[in-house]
């Protein structure tokens, strides 16, 4: 699966792919993430992105014209890499699962669980992440969802796009240790929380007083340990 992000800080979520989970899907060729720098597709000496607000107002705001351009390159190259793809897929006997276009925005449908799994099923998520007071409004005309990861407002779209490319890799095969982690967690079935979790020592003494485990996680009676997770997941 490919995650294509337009931003003009291309280096800014380095530390965090290049660790942990999202660093081996990629050792894996599960995923690959590519970050484009924005200012690529400027055409003025001072490679500006962004311009005053018609109105008046304050802050500036994205042009349309550098994104519309580095959505039509991408294009181009996934078309391209798509050919080859689908010589591939005939071969195996499936067809293309297709791509979509994603604005960051604060105002956009908020990300859950579910569009995640549904999001996991395609080649391909282009990301384009807002800065400043926000993108011109006419940049919708060219993408799929507008998504925001929660009602807060964050300084740019860098931070959503990488939660999203996490929620999605881990669901994708392959990703996870064990397949049925992905299964019984939270917001596996929507609103439903995972039961409470417990490891070594039995007994977590500290300033002198005594957090136990359940006995009934200790019981070795499968049954009853099921009825009790079941009881305290909550929604």
């Amino acid at each position: 699966m490919n995650f294509q992000i337009i931003t003009i800080f291309p280096e800014m979520l380095d530390s965090y792919f290049n660790e942990g989970m999202i660093r081996r899907a990629i050792g894996k060729k599960i995923i690959k993430i590519k970050a484009h720098n924005l200012r690529d597709w400027t055409s003025d000496k001072h490679r500006s992105v962004d311009d005053s607000p018609y109105g008046g107002g304050a802050g500036m705001v994205m042009k349309a014209e550098p994104i519309f351009k580095a959505l039509k390159a991408l294009e181009v190259r996934s078309k391209k890499s798509e050919v080859r793809k689908e010589k591939t897929r005939l071969r195996q006997g499936f067809g293309g699962r297709g791509r979509k276009i994603i604005l960051l925005s604060a105002k956009g449908k908020k990300w859950t669980q579910a569009m995640a799994r549904k999001y996991a099923k395609l080649d391909e998520v282009i990301f384009i992440c807002g800065r400043y007071e926000g993108v011109d409004e006419r940049v919708t005309n060219f993408i799929d969802e507008e998504i925001s990861i929660g009602d807060y407002v964050l300084t740019g779209g860098e931070l959503g796009a990488a939660v999203i490319i996490d929620s999605i890799t881990r669901l994708l095969p392959g990703v996870l240790g064990n397949a049925e982690s992905a299964v019984a967690e939270s917001h596996s079935t929507e609103g439903v929380l995972e039961y409470p979790q417990y490891t070594r020592p039995e007994v977590l003494t500290i300033n002198k007083k005594h957090y136990k485990v359940p006995a009934v996680l200790l019981s070795g009676d499968h049954v009853k340990i099921k009825k009790w997770r079941e009881d305290r997941r909550t929604s």
